[in-house]
């Protein structure tokens, strides 16, 4: 439960604004296998200040996410805990109380600054080739000057006093280890706006001390605004949590992560039928690797090995590939312990591309069930069913390659119509059935049977490559074999 004496408490700190990506998800995934690892509380948060942009839809759609992934929580906006409430918004009297009392102690003051003041220091700055920094010329104003200022209707910022800190600034980071910043770049920063909301290195302080957040684990994009946040630290008295920074995830291009190269919502992974554990599985492989050669864990084992200070601190590489290999690996497995799981996918991925009717009823699904069978260890991601599979539930798409080759020979339509003619009648065409009327129409025409197999693969799928054809034709059923075998004679004569 300790580290060091301190009862581990971590969070995630999410903002409704939009979807959880995969930096996200790296991040929350990594603060709760540490609390688990030491036996302590993993807390939620929402950091909804911004309210132009902070929906419910996105809150109610962050939590669902964490949720598929396996993660759960002690605390936070939907159940509540001891240093609730757990949304940012509900917090205001909070913040005012101390930025009240960073007033009262002059360590924070009132800015009566307008926007054009501030842009004529910026340009003086700019003109003289020096970085900006405000100037502190409202922090030592008379009650007389104030007062002027309010009379002409001016509503003050708060700013920390900042200016005055003359020393080194220094984190010993639990991944990057010892990171120090100048305070030359650091000026007097507004913590509360104009209209009494308080601006993220506020708010954040305040929350993470009053929630008693014993390691803030979260992304090198932060890493900027810690300088910030151990001023106002020391400002109200505080002590520190201990802080790790995780390091940027780049893209195959090295790239910041982009849509393009695997940043999207988990939300779209989970959309095109990846398992929550083969992305759990492949974060950790992102920054860590617990064991050398060896890359496929459970869940409970990353809890017991999970080491903060094991983590890499160089950027480590989406690399979709990886992800996919994992994912056909965890699907393999789904397939022999429970797979009705990879059945639910397919029936939604098929449902949301319009290749199933809705509701999906119980012949639907079994039918589904005997795709997912028989495509196998082809079925890598869930969305692999409309690529491997689109012929089980739609009209044949030919390969222009694969019909030139094995449809345009001359003695291809024959064959196709014969073998229809073989299978047509009642019942249920089984695979033995079809694997005997193959072979016998082979025996008869004097041909190797491949010469049958071939060809009749590219009319029922339109592919030359795919699930055992006797299987597929079993599943296909007569019906459908035979009207395919039919269309594509007529198509090849």
């Amino acid at each position: 439960m300790k580290v060091n004496s301190v009862t581990v408490r971590t969070r995630y700190a999410g903002s409704p604004t939009g979807l959880l990506h995969v930096g996200g998800a790296w991040t929350a995934f990594f603060n709760w296998l540490f609390a688990r690892h030491h036996g302590g509380a993993f807390a939620l948060r929402v950091e909804d200040t911004d309210r132009s942009r902070s929906t419910e839809a996105s809150e109610r759609a962050i939590l669902e996410d964490l949720r598929w992934l396996g993660l759960d929580w002690d605390e936070g906006p939907d159940m509540g805990g001891p240093y609730g409430p757990y949304r940012q918004s509900e917090r205001f009297d909070l913040y005012t109380r101390y930025a009240r009392e960073l007033l009262e102690r002059d360590a924070a003051y009132n800015c009566y600054c307008t926007p054009a003041e501030l842009e004529a220091e910026r340009q003086a700055a700019r003109a003289r080739h020096l970085p900006y920094r405000y100037s502190g010329r409202c922090r030592d104003l008379s009650a007389a000057q104030r007062a002027a200022f309010v009379a002409e209707g001016r509503r003050p910022v708060i700013r920390l006093c900042v200016t005055h800190f003359g020393r080194t600034i220094a984190v010993d980071d639990l991944v990057r280890g010892r990171v120090e910043f100048s305070p030359e770049h650091l000026d007097d920063y507004i913590i509360v706006r104009s209209d009494g909301s308080p601006l993220y290195n506020f708010a954040n302080v305040v929350d993470d001390h009053l929630m008693a957040i014993s390691h803030v684990i979260r992304g090198a994009e932060h890493l900027s605004n810690t300088p910030k946040q151990l001023v106002m630290y020391e400002a109200l008295g505080w002590a520190l949590p201990r802080f790790a920074h995780l390091p940027v995830i780049l893209g195959a291009d090295r790239k910041k992560l982009s849509k393009r190269l695997g940043d999207t919502a988990v939300s779209d992974y989970r959309r095109r039928g990846y398992l929550p554990e083969a992305l759990l599985n492949f974060f950790v492989l992102m920054g860590w690797y617990p064991e050398e050669n060896r890359e496929v864990y459970t869940v409970a084992e990353l809890v017991e090995k999970f080491r903060l200070e094991d983590l890499r601190g160089a950027s480590p590489i989406f690399d979709l590939a990886k992800l996919n290999w994992l994912n056909g690996l965890y699907m393999r497995r789904a397939l022999e312990d429970d797979p009705g799981r990879v059945v639910d996918i397919g029936v939604r991925v098929l449902a949301e591309h319009g290749l199933l009717g809705e509701p999906v009823g119980r012949e639907q699904r079994a039918y589904v069930d005997q795709v997912v069978r028989v495509l196998g260890e082809r079925l890598k991601v869930g969305e692999d069913i409309l690529t491997v599979g689109d012929f089980f539930f739609r009209d044949v798409v030919f390969d222009p390659a694969a019909e030139e080759r094995y449809l345009r020979q001359p003695e291809s339509a024959g064959l196709l119509r014969s073998l229809a003619e073989r299978l047509d009648g009642d019942g249920a065409l089984s695979r033995a059935a079809a694997e005997a009327a193959v072979r016998g129409l082979a025996e008869e025409r004097g041909v190797h049977s491949r010469e049958i197999i071939h060809p009749v693969r590219v009319a029922l799928t339109g592919k030359t490559t795919g699930p055992g054809l006797f299987e597929l034709m079993e599943v296909l059923g007569r019906e459908r074999v035979v009207a395919r075998l039919r269309s594509a004679a007529a198509r090849a004569a």
